[in-house]
């Protein structure tokens, strides 16, 4: 039976939440799934193994292989992954981000989800405000410890980002 970590992955986010599940992935002696949810696509039927049937919304726009991952970002984390000696996958999933994570671990049964914090700025505080922390729904809703590597993190005395925008 393998051992599964999660890391959920958007294009453009800091390498580190990469490297950090990598490094988890390593101690653990497990696969490492790339998980991604692309609100553009929906939902149309699911593998055993997790992975989903997507379709683009605007078809004239689909930049994917056939499993519904960015070819593109898969060269990416191809590169950066390159001669890490770990086994890793990709994994394209539709629908509520938390939700579509704790699903892929439920299905492959993983030892745990990591996510990243999302960057300061107005439009981010306004989005976790209103749709909440993809990490605090995955920490309140299923079994598996959520690991969650700080992308910005800020000092004790200086105020968090969603004080200062106000």
């Amino acid at each position: 039976m393998s051992t599964y970590v999660i890391v959920g992955v958007i294009p453009g986010q800091p390498d580190a939440v990469v490297l950090e599940a990598a490094a988890f992935a390593a101690r653990f002696q497990a696969e490492l799934v790339c998980a991604t949810v692309d609100a553009g696509r929906y939902f149309v039927d699911e593998f055993a193994d997790g992975g989903v049937i997507s379709l683009p919304i605007d078809p004239d726009l689909d930049d994917t292989d056939d499993d519904g991952f960015s070819v593109a970002f898969r060269a990416h984390l191809t590169t950066l992954l390159d001669g890490s000696n770990l086994v890793w996958s990709t994994r394209a999933v539709a629908g509520d981000p938390a939700r579509a994570l704790a699903h892929l671990a439920d299905t492959l049964d993983a030892a745990m989800i990591v996510v990243g914090t999302r960057e300061s700025g107005v439009r981010a505080s306004v989005q976790e405000f209103f749709g909440g922390s993809v990490a605090v729904h995955l920490a309140h809703r299923q079994h598996r410890p959520v690991v969650v590597v700080p992308l910005a993190p800020v000092a004790f005395r200086d105020e968090l980002p969603w004080e200062s925008e106000r």
